[in-house]
């Protein structure tokens, strides 16, 4: 069943319902703060693939569990800058590499091991960062 409902606060949901009215599978979140949320809902929260727009159009496109990012994804701030990557948690953590806004990767390549914003050590990692980049598209491509 797919349904609209607009809670107290403002925010708006456009999506399918569990028998026991959760957000439960694919839906569209609107937020009070501008930012929007489309993808996949288990019991009320974010949960598998996804795309978070925030209302600066920064935006994370990857999984989520438990309503935050984790898993592999990309997230691209306003400003062009880009990770793409492992997060946990709702932060980045783990394998990945950042882009920045001019399409370069920085001198030495910004390419490894992260922890939140900073860098722990220089590895490769090309599976992780490709792999981010496919579960990234897969998250733009289920928008409906």
């Amino acid at each position: 069943m797919k349904t609209a409902y607009k809670y107290p606060d403002g925010s708006e949901y456009n999506g399918e319902w569990s028998e026991d009215g959760q957000r439960q599978g694919y839906g569209h979140m609107k937020f009070p703060d501008g930012a929007q949320y489309y993808g996949m809902f288990v019991n009320g929260l974010c949960e598998g693939l996804g795309v978070m727009v925030f209302s600066d159009n920064s935006r994370y496109e990857g999984e989520f569990q438990q309503g935050k990012f984790s898993g592999m994804g990309a997230f691209l701030r306003c400003d062009g800058m880009k990770f793409e990557g492992e997060f946990q948690e709702g932060k980045i953590r783990g394998q990945g590499i950042v882009t920045f806004p001019d399409g370069t990767h920085g001198l030495p390549r910004n390419e490894g091991y992260f922890d939140g914003n900073k860098m722990l050590r220089r590895e490769k990692c090309m599976a992780a960062i490709q792999k981010a980049k496919q579960i990234a598209d897969s998250a733009k491509s289920q928008r409906s």
